[in-house]
């Protein structure tokens, strides 16, 4: 009866392993995957990935194993047939009653565990009164079971493409971010994909599967096996899911080969899923590098930073209190303007407005997420490994722009076209003094055109334009920071605004609708009376894509930034290397602003400003200095590459932004302990609470 043909578990492992080895295929020729790969490389994909995958269909597998082992005609005798309905019956009434234990938690888990055990009840019931009725429902239970591992793990296979199709990356800790805000993730899975023919044909594979491996296994369900036969499987799956759960992390160490792309596709997706959900937050300390403290303080203090003390930033001019007006792009890359070589004509008003302005060209944002570039641009201090602070408990009363601004009069707001709940935005904020404006808090007849991130960012204009009219009229100055939100998949917007189809569902649409919301956005602004004493600053928060050849490719980082203000600011082309933590402490060196300060950004026209930007993922800490890039990795890795221009032929210098990173044979200690020194002080900063704002 136990033999491996007919048992479902070795048909579950089969079907998963030969699934892996087909994603593996797509994956390994999908456009993103820029890489080239050896005969090692090859080898480690596909050998040491199918190990992977075993490991993991065995966890997976034995469930269904254990299920089957419960299979049983005795459980339906005297008396123990009416012990176990009487036992489902009373845990069905203490679900329904409200006051289980599962109601503590809300949502949609008690209603879920009632449908659930009150299918199980009923049918338990019908078997204990009609025998001869056993065979069916457990053929038709095991065949629904068995379709329900077979659609999910199709599902899966079809959402690691996407997945990679967006970032380049098995899953990692933005996947488990994401499962924090399904309405939104789902919400945009329905309006950026054909999700009703997606689904269907997952549907239709996943019927097929299940059609054959039930005829091929059913002999188990309908001849039950003995118990002596159960206990040899139980025994063999208790083996198989040890060695498994032992064998998992070892193999997660042959992770470690040059090709990014290489060592992704060995993974398997719901093992790096689960390592990411383990480590979203990591200690710096305990993963990283560290220096004494006294060499810390030293290196920071050469850098023109006291460490663990407040900063008097003064200046020899009047303070300028003029309204600040901060506008964060969603995913807007440098290479998506003109100046960057870019051919498409989507970005023409930020084309000009930034011969207007001063045009920051060499700057880098530190992360790949919304919530680092707010983190950036608000707390001016280089990221720390794990979640953003913006998602972190301990985010509120933090030394800030915004708290500086308050300090001074200024109104503060945060506007966001979406619900400011997601990615925390709306704790964070407010938490830290702003007043948030968002989609709740728009009118009906202030929309027009909405998808499921927020309103369009025309929209978005429209409202931002009247909060600062009312702030005007109250004659305090007023800070506004606002966060756009049409340029992110699906990718909608309205219709017959720009030249390309509102349909198409494009980044290239997305991209220059938003261009042409902000244009719309400074046409009303110039006739308002205050735009005369404002200055405008417009950074986006991070690139458009983040995946590349190396952990952290520099042109995926490089973003544009402006200062606008008509005859305030001249217009010229900073060439500064610079990151998105020293836009707002420049902004307030060229206002004259005098205040205490804990920033860890620079003002980039400070005498004692050193050229050197931060660039990282939530485990990988970049920095940026004198041609090289520094890379800190947990388990105390440490990389250094030099950066030879790849040059764009027809591009100034100025504007060029593709550098082949070249692993360096010779260490450079001292940018090292640079690197070690600011990461290790920021993490320090906020795990001890010493960020907190001045009172």
């Amino acid at each position: 009866m136990f033999v491996l043909k007919k048992n479902p578990f070795f048909s579950f492992l089969k079907l998963y392993i030969l699934l892996g080895f087909i994603t593996r295929i797509i994956l390994l020729f999908h456009p993103i995957t820029q890489a080239s790969f050896q005969s090692l490389d090859l080898l480690k994909v596909f050998v040491v990935g199918a190990i992977n995958d075993l490991a993991i269909a065995v966890l997976l597998g034995s469930f269904l194993g254990l299920y089957l082992l419960t299979l049983s005609n005795t459980k339906f005798s005297k008396p123990w047939g009416i012990v176990g309905f009487a036992s489902l019956s009373l845990l069905f009434l203490y679900i329904a009653s409200g006051k289980s234990i599962l109601s503590e938690y809300g949502g949609v888990l008690p209603e879920i565990a009632l449908v659930f055990v009150g299918i199980k009840t009923l049918l338990f019931g019908i078997m204990l009164q009609f025998p001869q009725y056993r065979t069916i429902i457990r053929k038709a239970m095991y065949s629904l079971t068995l379709f329900l591992m077979t659609a999910l793990m199709v599902q899966n296979a079809v959402s690691e493409f996407f997945f990679w199709n967006e970032f380049g990356l098995r899953y990692n800790f933005i996947a488990v971010d994401y499962l924090v805000y399904t309405n939104e993730v789902i919400g945009n899975i329905m309006e950026s994909y054909p999700a009703v023919p997606l689904f269907t044909a997952i549907g239709i594979v996943a019927i097929t599967i299940t059609y054959f491996v039930v005829k091929q296994t059913q002999d188990m369900v309908i001849n039950l096996p003995s118990l002596s036969t159960k206990i040899k499987a139980l025994v063999l799956y208790s083996v198989l899911f040890t060695l498994s759960i032992f064998s998992l992390p070892h193999l997660a160490k042959l992770e470690n080969g040059d090709n990014i792309f290489a060592n992704e596709l060995q993974a398997n997706g719901l093992y790096k899923f689960y390592r990411a959900f383990q480590n979203s937050s990591l200690d710096y300390n305990t993963f990283y590098p560290t220096l004494p403290e006294a060499k810390v303080q030293s290196i920071l203090q050469a850098q023109g930073i006291t460490p663990f003390s407040i900063q008097t930033i003064n200046a020899s001019s009047p303070e300028l209190r003029k309204n600040i007006v901060l506008i964060t792009i969603e995913s807007y890359s440098a290479e998506f303007m003109k100046h960057y070589g870019n051919t498409q004509n989507i970005t023409p008003f930020l084309d000009t407005l930034s011969d207007q302005s001063m045009f920051f060209t060499n700057l880098y944002a530190v992360g790949n997420r919304t919530v680092r570039g707010l983190e950036a641009v608000t707390l001016c201090l280089p990221p720390s490994p794990g979640e953003s602070v913006v998602k972190r408990k301990d985010n509120k009363q933090k030394f800030s722009t915004g708290s500086i601004l308050q300090s001074k009069g200024y109104a503060v707001n945060y506007l966001y076209g979406g619900d400011a709940y997601f990615d925390n935005m709306e704790d964070f904020f407010g938490g830290n003094g702003y007043a948030i404006v968002d989609k709740k808090k728009m009118k009906p007849e202030e929309i027009t055109f909405s998808n499921v991130w927020g309103v369009c960012d025309e929209d978005m204009a429209q409202k931002a334009i009247r909060v600062m009219n009312e702030e005007s009229q109250k004659g305090n100055p007023f800070f506004n920071h606002w966060m756009t939100v049409s340029n992110h998949r699906p990718f909608t917007y309205p219709e017959h605004k720009i030249n390309i189809d509102a349909n198409s569902k494009s980044r290239e649409g997305g991209v220059k609708y938003t261009d042409y919301a902000l244009r719309q956005f400074f046409k009303a602004a110039q006739k308002q009376p205050w735009f005369a004493n404002t200055v405008f600053v417009i950074v986006a928060d991070h690139c458009a894509s983040s995946s590349g050849k190396t952990e952290l490719p520099l042109h995926k980082y490089r973003i544009p930034a402006l200062i606008y203000a008509p005859g305030f600011i001249k217009p010229q082309k900073i060439t500064t290397l610079m990151s998105q933590i020293d836009v707002m402490p420049t902004l307030f060196g060229l206002l004259h602003l005098k205040y205490k300060s804990k920033f860890i950004g620079k003002d980039i026209f400070s005498p004692n400003y050193q050229e050197r930007a931060f660039i990282a993922t939530y485990q990988d800490l970049g920095y940026i200095k004198d041609n090289k890039l520094t890379l800190l990795s947990p388990k105390n890795r440490i990389r250094q590459y030099d950066l030879k221009l790849n040059p764009t032929p027809g591009l100034t210098q100025v504007f060029q932004e593709f550098y082949d990173e070249i692993p360096r044979k010779k260490i450079d200690e001292k940018l090292v302990h640079e690197t070690i020194a600011f990461y290790q002080y920021a993490a320090q900063l906020l795990r001890d609470k010493k960020y907190q704002r001045i009172p």
